[in-house]
């Protein structure tokens, strides 16, 4: 059986707390949905496993501007869709052969299936929003199933 271990972190906003990096102890790749906040964030996560990022609509200046706004993600024959904002989602995931699509900007933790797709969005893993919980995602891909788990982040 093939496994792979993914992390999935969205808005950080600048912040990368120690809970986060040790959530992520252990991933072969990470995803990183939007709204990073600083390139520092992202330096310190390639120092975890290499890192697949998109641009979020809070990430400006010249160390953004090479940030796709939206990209795929192939791990281990299955693909992902990676963008920040779910409602700018312009294709058909299902019939696109899509395993998954991740997204943040709400800072709301949700992950659901529809039609075969998991959505997930990890939530925030930065500065802390009204009640809202600070959380990150592990998605294990085994074989070709695709097991997500919501991490709460105890700060």
């Amino acid at each position: 059986m093939t496994e792979h271990l993914i992390g999935v972190i969205s808005d950080t906003h600048g912040l990368l707390r120690p809970q986060a990096v040790q959530a992520l102890e252990g991933v072969e790749l990470i995803i990183h949905a939007g709204d990073i906040g600083a390139p520092k964030i992202l330096r310190a996560l390639e120092r975890i496993a290499p890192v697949y990022a998109v641009r979020g609509n809070t990430d400006r200046g010249g160390w953004a501007a090479d940030l796709p706004r939206n990209r795929v993600v192939e791990v281990g024959g299955r693909l992902i869709y990676v963008l920040h904002e779910l409602f700018t989602l312009d294709l058909d995931p299902a019939a696109a052969g899509l395993a998954a699509v991740i997204y943040g900007h709400s800072h709301r933790p949700h992950l659901e299936h529809q039609n075969g797709v998991l959505y997930l969005n990890p939530g925030s893993a930065g500065p802390r929003r009204f009640t809202l919980p600070v959380t990150l995602a592990r998605i294990k891909l085994q074989d070709i199933s695709l097991h997500p788990e919501l991490v709460e982040l105890k700060v």
